[in-house]
């Protein structure tokens, strides 16, 4: 049976309640805040889970994956500065929550995603909540070079060390943020681009995500629908 798009005010009030409780955590950027007001978690999470939407954890979706806790993605999102207009390659679409996140921020999101279940539902269900960024289904550890260099890049699971290719599509200037770490924890990091092997980096605590795999799901390329 499928979830109806429904958000009423008992959802707004319990969003309400998320964003003074993340801002209680030291989130403190009000273009943030106001973007997590927004997105309407809910409708994001499997249908076990919907009654939780608005604690602030981690749950499990398809694919052996997750959508992060509310105050972990208002946290890389806050390192990285995002102003209206940014060109954001994000890494990891997973259900999607982030992406749409940094779409209410005005972001230009350009998010890919290895796993072609997720890949697919995002890619379906996102459009209908009025987000639009660029899907793409591949090996996050390359990035999407077509359309580099961006603004900034987020990574949105756990990586042993930052892919080159993902620094060598970053603008001079850019902001990419990824937790870097093997499994149990990683340590944040946010590094800002000042030219080819330049880079300033500060380190944002610890955190836990589920690990960045090369590669894609299958051999298979997504289906396009025929024109009729």
């Amino acid at each position: 049976m499928q979830q109806k798009l429904e958000d009423d005010y008992r959802h707004k009030g319990l969003r309400k309640k998320l964003v003074e409780e993340i801002h209680s955590k030291g989130i403190r950027s009000d273009a943030v805040l106001d973007a997590i007001g927004k997105v309407p978690r809910h409708l994001f999470m499997e249908t076990g889970f919907v009654n939780f939407a608005y604690k602030d954890q981690a749950f499990p979706i398809a694919s052996g994956q997750t959508i992060s806790q509310p105050y972990t993605v208002a946290f890389q999102t806050e390192l990285l500065d995002i102003r209206p207009g940014d060109k954001v390659l994000e890494i990891g679409t997973g259900s999607g929550y982030q992406a749409a996140v940094l779409f209410e921020m005005g972001a230009r999101v350009f998010t890919i995603e290895r796993q072609r279940e997720l890949f697919l539902k995002a890619q379906s269900f996102l459009p209908k909540l009025g987000y639009r960024p660029r899907f793409f289904y591949g090996d996050g550890y390359k990035g999407v070079p077509a359309f580099a260099p961006y603004d900034k890049i987020l990574i949105t699971a756990a990586t042993d060390q930052i892919p080159p290719e993902l620094t060598a599509q970053l603008r001079n200037g850019g902001i990419l943020v990824a937790p870097v770490g093997g499994p149990g924890s990683q340590e944040m990091i946010r590094m800002i681009k000042h030219g080819t092997n330049d880079f300033e980096t500060t380190r944002h605590g610890y955190f836990v995500f589920v690990p960045m795999v090369k590669g894609t799901s299958n051999h298979e390329q997504p289906h396009k629908k025929k024109k009729k």
